[in-house]
Parts: structure tokens; sequence; C-alpha cells
């Protein structure tokens, strides 16, 4: 018995290797490097996905004007997920296995990146920079995984403290989505309390998708919250403030990076003045004080007819530390030496504000770092330094 199972696992082993070296150039052709995506784009966070989307074509598409990476040029395939787990593993499916994509780049959502990566993984398939904080997108340590923004958990757990004293505030709230991204929000908070002898004194949720927050600000309303920690997104973000306003209830509101997009100052307009959020890199306006990001912007906007956000940031950096990468890892591109090139890789600090990204061989977040802006008359304005968890 004990040597068919000794036999049985030698087997899978095998497998799992002939597997490895079968799918080690998958997505690398002598002309080509196949990239694929899955973004919302027809479900509630459809503007971040578009967003994202366009960010990543215009790295994409100059990359390919100047000639490719190491004379390849980048093909890209984005599917829709509508930000449905289920739907994100049908298009993970086609993706890695239709398509064969050399790697899965700036996914959007916690939940759908989880629901994936099972899929990418039995391909060999690297799940690179998800547009998602939440901490499950490096850990546990898969040599796969590779993420870029300081996580939810952490801007929570770093800039909450901080917040209390310079607000003065004596009970803390937190209304947050009722899933994976919301959870990581909520339990930062708590760790950030914990650390100056504080807890929430209400913890009110909602299902993704949600429309109608009436009964959550009557509850934090009626426990005397005067700060109130968001793990929302953009229309619980605006519809949640926009409530609170409309009874009369003003706390302080903090959101995370998933609350940090100008759609919430354009579509929640005024009401909207006075919130903060973290972020890890800074909101692309057009008048822009820096010449380099106005030059960028206005270079997007002119290729897409719209403004750039902080998401379309997201999008051009992932594919641009992309490309550095798989450019110094060499002609002959493999996941084998992709990942060792990436055991002694940093990313320098960019024109948007980003802090500098370093990875190792079991360092598979780049950035720690998080600091804070508040919405004042209708746009977002840096009121902090960069901080470290």
């Amino acid at each position: 018995m004990k040597i068919k199972t000794a036999a049985a696992l030698a087997v899978l082993a095998l497998s799992a290797a002939a597997a490895s070296a079968q799918n080690a150039n998958q997505g690398v052709s002598k002309t080509e490097i196949t990239l694929g995506s899955i973004q919302d784009l027809s479900g509630p966070i459809a503007g971040f996905g578009k967003q994202v989307r366009l960010g990543m074509m215009l790295r994409v598409d100059e990359l390919n004007e100047q000639g490719g990476i190491n004379g390849r040029k980048v093909k890209l395939i984005v599917e829709d997920s509508a930000y449905d787990p289920k739907k994100a593993v049908l298009a993970a499916q086609k993706l890695v296995n239709q398509d064969k994509i050399f790697a899965m780049v700036g996914h959007i959502g916690t939940a759908q990146n989880m629901a994936a990566m099972p899929v990418q993984f039995e391909k060999n398939v690297i799940n690179w920079f998800p547009v998602t904080a939440a901490r499950e997108m490096y850990e546990p340590f898969h040599r796969l995984k590779y993420s870029f923004a300081a996580t939810y958990y952490d801007q929570m757990r770093t800039a909450l403290p901080k917040m209390v004293k310079d607000k003065g505030a004596k009970k803390v709230c937190t209304l947050y989505q009722d899933d994976e991204f919301g959870l990581e929000v909520m339990r930062g908070a708590e760790a950030g309390l914990k650390a100056i002898n504080m807890e929430l004194i209400e913890k009110t949720s909602y299902k993704r998708g949600a429309t109608d927050f009436s009964s959550q600000v009557a509850k934090m309303k009626a426990a005397g919250c005067d700060l109130v920690v968001l793990g929302t997104i953009i229309r619980e973000t605006i519809g949640a403030i926009g409530e609170s306003r409309k009874t009369g209830f003003s706390p302080t509101f903090i959101g995370s990076s998933a609350a940090y997009t100008d759609l919430i100052h354009k579509l929640g307009g005024k009401a909207m003045d006075g919130l903060y959020a973290t972020h890890t890199a800074q909101h692309p306006y057009l008048d822009e004080a820096s010449d380099k990001i106005r030059f960028w912007a206005n270079k997007y906007k002119t290729k897409f007819n719209e403004d750039p956000t902080v998401f379309s940031v997201y999008g051009y950096q992932l594919v641009d530390s992309f490309a550095a990468a798989a450019l110094k890892a060499g002609p002959n591109l493999t996941t084998d030496n992709f990942i060792k090139t990436m055991d002694n890789m940093s990313f320098p600090a960019d024109i948007f504000g980003s802090p500098e990204a370093k990875f190792g061989p079991k360092k598979r977040l780049g950035n720690e770092f998080s600091r804070l802006s508040q919405i004042t008359d209708g746009k977002w304005k840096v009121v902090s330094d960069y901080v470290k968890p």
C-alpha cells in the first residue's frame, strides 16, 4: 500500500513538473507577449475597470510604438467580470486555457482575484499587480503572486490612530462591504484602534451592489459616531455620505484607496467635501502643478477623449513595471526567469508620487507606504507625507 502511495505521489509530482515545464513560456512567441486582464466593465465599479483598461492600453501602445519588449510586441486581452467572482473564474479559464496568456495583469477586485488565482496557478500563470490592496494578493506566499500597493489593512492601521488624535475622536465606527475587501478595511481599523487602546463602537455592513444605506447610517448616528471608517468603493461612498448629510449626521469620514477617485467628487458633488482617503499614487488632474503629471494627463486625454484618473495611473504603472521586469529578464522570457529577475528587482519612485517598490525571493509586496488626501472644494488634495506601518 505504501509503495503504491509513494508511486502515485511520484507520478503526481512528475505531472506537476511537466505542467510547469509545458507552460514555462506560455504566451511568449517570437513576436509577441500575450497578457490578460479581467476588469469590471459592466458592473458596480465599471468606472474603475474602464480607467484601468485605458491606462494599460496607453502604456501597451507606447511600448509597441517603441519596438516592444526585447523585440516582442505586447498583446493585451481584457475580459469583463462585472465584479462577479463566478464570472471572473470563467474569464480566467478563457484567458489561461484558450488565449494562453503569459501573465494576468491588473485584475481588479479582491474576491474576484481570489476566485481566479487557482485557475492561473494550475497553469503556472503569474498574477501581476492586481488592482486591489488586499493582503491575500501576496499572502500566503506563492511564487506567482506579485502585489504593488500598500494593503487596505495597513492603510487603515497606519492612518487611523493619527486621525483619531488630530480630530479628537471619541467614538469610531465603520461601514464596510460584506466581502474580503470590506473586511480588510475593517480589520485594519480594528488593529489601528487597538494600538491606542480604543475599539470600534459600531460595525455595520452592506452587500456588494447595495444602493440604500439609510439603516446603516441610522445605526451609526444613534451610536453617536464622530469618525467613520468607510470600507466602501464608489457609489457606496457617495450613498453613505449623501445619506448622512441628509440626516444631519456629520462625522469625519475616512476611506481607503478604493475610495480615492475623482468619481467621488464628480458624482457626489459638494456633499463629498471633507472626505479623507488613503492612497499610494496621486490623482492626475489636467491642471496639476507637476509638469510631468500634467503632460501625461493631457496625453491620455488626447488619446481617449476623457480625463485620466488614479485608476488610469494604476493601469499604466502596472504595465510599465511588467515591461521593465520582462526587459531585464532578457530575450528568452519564461515564467521561471521572470521570477528569478523579480527576486532582485526594484522600481524607482515615479512621476505620480508613488514610492520606490522593492521585491525579493520571499517579498511579494512592493510597497508598504501610504498617505492621505482630502476632498477640498471638489478636488483631492494631499494632506500628509507617506507613512510606513
